[in-house]
C-alpha cells in the first residue's frame, strides 16, 4: 500500500508544501527499531519486467546480485537492518552450480561418417542394436588431440530407431563448432564476421551497432567423384533484422583451391528460401545434382553494412546420395578423460530428441522444437520425465542427477540443472540468492537465521552463572531474557551480545569473519515475546550489525 501525506501550512498568503515520499523515508531511516522482516520469494515474469530483464533470466550471478537489490527496496520499503529475503531466480545456464555450468560449456564432438564406419556398418548413425558406449571411448581417443586429465567432452551422435533401409545417406557432413577449425575463415572486410559459438558457427556484423563486413567460411575440399543424384541439407537459423537476403549466401565452386583468393574463383549461388529459418530449422533435401561427380568447396558468404547486420547461425550441413537411411534419434553422452582413457559419466544426462518428444509434440510442448523456453519451463517437465523413465524411475532417496538440455531464448543455447530425489520425488535444485538489509540498502547476504533452543538457554545459564548470577539464574528458570530496565534480572544489549556470541561460538566454532546471523530470543517485557538481534563476526568477535 502506498502512503500519501499532504503537508499544508498557511503563513499570510503563502502556501507551503512538503515532499511526502521524502518524509516517509526520512522517518524510516530515523527509526531506532526498524521492521526486521524475512521472506522467501521466486521471481515471476512480471518481476523480471519490473527489474528490466527482457529474457526472464539473468546472464550471470553478478547480474542478479547487482539488479535484485533495487527491486527489493521497492518491494519491502519499510524493512530495515537485519531483514533478509531468499530470492529464487533463473540463470541463463539454468543453475549456478559449478558442475552444471561445466557440462553446459563442455567441448562438443559431433560424430561424423568416418566415426560410424568404425562400427563396420553403413550409414550416418549407430544401428539400433549397437551400444554407443562400446565405440565412443575409442572414437574420442582418436578424435581429441592431447586431452588432459579431467577434460570433459559431450559426444553428440545419431542412432537409428529401426534398422535402416536403402535411401539417402550422408557422404559428407560438417557440424559446428566441432568442424569449425577445418574451415577457412576469410575476412575480406571488417572486424566482425564468422565466429564459433557453443552450438553453431555464427556470422554477424553487430558489435553495439552494425558495421560493414564481408566474410567467407569455406569448407575443405569435398570430393564427389562417382557420386550421383546428390542432395544438400542444412540446419540453420537466419535473422535478417532488416538486411537484404543477399547478405547471406551459400555458394559453391569447382575451381577454388584451399588457401587462395576466393574472389578469384568462380562461385555458383545456391538458391533457397531464406525467410523460413527464423529459428534453428532443418531444411528439406535440396537438389544438388548440378555438382554430381565434381570436386567442390562450399562457402558461407556473409556481408553487412553500417546500416544493417543480419545474424546467421549454421549448426550443420550434409551432402547426401543413395545409401541407407532411416529415422534417427539425436543423442549425447558425457565423457571425462582420466589420464589414459575416456570414461562415461553416469551422474549427468543429455536429453535426446526422443526424450523431448516423450514430453509432448504439440504446440507449447518441448517436443515441438526439441527444446525448452521461457514459456516451456523445464521444471514442469523434467521431474515427471525422470519419474517415468528407466533407470531413473528406480532412483533412491537423495540420488542426484544433472540434466542438460536445449533452451531457446532468441537462439538455442545449452542449459541444465541438478535434480535430487526428495521424499520419493525428483526435484530441481533451486537457483537462489539470499539478500540482507544493512540499514541502508539490500546486499547479497550470508545471513543465517537462528532461534535459541532449550539447550542454548541452559548453556547461557551455566556459562554466565558467575558473571551475571541473577540474570543467568532467571534465564535458566524461566527460559527467557528479562528485558525490563528496572528489573534486577535485566539483560541489557551488551549482555545479550555476550550471550549470543557465546552460543554462536558453541554451535558454530568455525564461523568465518563476515558470517552473519539473525538470532531470535524469547524475552520478557511484561509479556513473553520474541526479539531479533542481527550480529556479524568481525576480527573473530561477534558484534551487532
Amino acid at each position: 500500500m502506498k502512503k500519501i501525506i499532504y503537508c499544508i501550512a498557511f503563513l499570510g498568503a503563502i502556501l507551503i508544501g512538503c515532499n511526502p515520499n521524502e518524509d516517509i523515508y526520512n522517518d524510516l531511516d530515523a527509526q531506532d527499531n526498524p521492521i526486521i522482516g524475512e521472506a522467501n520469494i521466486t521471481l515471476t515474469d512480471e518481476d523480471y519486467e519490473e527489474i528490466g530483464i527482457a529474457d526472464n533470466f539473468f546472464e550471470t550471478i553478478d547480474d542478479a546480485e547487482e539488479l535484485i537489490p533495487d527491486f527489493l527496496s521497492g518491494l519491502y520499503p519499510q524493512w530495515g537492518n537485519g531483514s533478509s529475503v531468499l530470492v529464487g531466480y533463473e540463470l541463463e545456464f539454468g543453475s549456478d552450480l559449478e558442475e552444471v555450468m561445466e557440462y553446459a560449456n563442455a567441448t562438443v564432438y559431433q560424430l561424423g561418417l568416418a566415426d560410424y564406419a568404425a562400427t563396420g556398418e553403413q550409414g550416418s548413425a549407430f544401428y539400433p542394436s549397437l551400444d554407443a558406449d562400446d565405440f565412443l571411448p575409442e572414437i574420442l581417443d582418436a578424435a581429441i588431440d592431447m586431452p588432459e586429465d579431467g577434460d570433459i567432452v559431450l559426444a553428440r551422435y545419431d542412432q537409428f530407431f529401426e534398422t535402416p533401409e536403402v535411401g539417402l545417406a550422408n557422404i559428407y557432413q560438417a557440424s559446428f563448432p566441432t568442424n569449425y577449425d577445418n574451415f577457412e575463415n576469410i575476412d575480406v572486410l571488417g572486424d566482425q564476421g564468422w565466429t564459433a559459438g557453443s552450438a553453431n558457427a555464427q556470422g554477424s556484423g553487430f558489435n553495439g551497432g552494425a558495421f560493414p563486413n564481408e566474410d567467407w567460411l569455406i569448407s575443405p575440399e569435398i570430393d564427389l567423384t562417382g557420386e550421383t543424384a546428390l542432395k544438400f541439407q542444412i540446419n540453420q537459423e537466419i535473422d535478417l533484422f532488416g538486411a537484404p537476403e543477399e547478405s547471406i549466401d551459400i555458394i559453391v565452386s569447382t575451381n577454388y583451391a584451399t588457401g587462395t583468393d576466393p574472389t578469384a574463383a568462380t562461385w555458383v549461388t545456391f538458391t533457397f528460401d531464406k525467410s523460413i529459418y527464423g529459428s534453428l530449422t532443418l531444411s528439406e533435401d535440396f537438389d544438388f545434382s548440378a555438382f554430381d561427380g565434381e570436386t567442390i568447396h562450399i562457402a558461407f558468404k556473409y556481408t553487412s553494412t553500417d546500416m544493417t547486420s543480419a545474424r546467421w547461425r549454421v549448426e550443420s550441413f550434409a551432402i547426401k546420395t543413395i545409401g541407407v537411411e532411416g529415422d534417427v534419434d539425436n543423442k549425447g553422452a558425457y565423457y571425462e578423460y582420466d589420464g589414459s582413457s575416456w570414461e562415461a559419466l553416469e551422474k549427468v544426462y543429455y536429453l535426446s530428441k526422443s526424450d523431448y518428444d516423450a514430453m509432448g509434440e504439440d504446440s507449447g510442448r518441448p517436443g515441438r522444437f526439441n527444446n525448452f523456453s521461457s514459456s516451456i519451463d523445464p521444471e514442469n517437465y523434467i521431474p515427471r520425465f525422470l519419474s517415468s523413465t528407466a533407470p531413473y524411475n528406480f532412483a533412491q532417496e537423495e540420488d542426484e542427477l544433472v540434466v542438460i538440455y536445449k533452451f531457446f531464448n532468441g537462439s538455442t543455447v545449452t542449459r541444465g540443472n541438478s535434480y535430487s530425489v526428495i521424499n520419493g520425488v525428483w526435484s530441481p535444485d533451486k537457483t537462489e540468492l539470499q539478500f540482507g538489509n544493512d540499514g541502508n540498502k539490500w546486499v547479497p547476504d550470508n545471513t543465517i537465521r537462528y532461534a535459541f533452543t532449550d539447550a542454548d538457554i541452559a548453556f547461557v545459564s551455566s556459562e554466565f552463572e558467575t558473571k551475571y548470577e541473577g540474570p543467568a539464574d532467571n534465564v535458566g528458570f524461566f527460559g527467557s531474557f528479562d528485558r525490563r530496565i528496572n528489573s534486577g534480572n535485566y539483560w541489557n544489549d551488551d549482555m545479550l551480545l555476550e550471550a549470543i556470541g557465546a552460543v554462536l561460538d558453541n554451535i558454530n566454532p568455525g564461523a568465518a569473519d563476515g558470517q552473519k546471523y539473525v538470532v531470535t530470543l524469547v524475552v520478557y517485557t511484561g509479556v513473553t515475546e520474541p526479539e531479533n538481534k542481527a550480529v556479524i563476526k568481525k576480527a573473530g568477535e561477534w558484534i551487532y550489525q
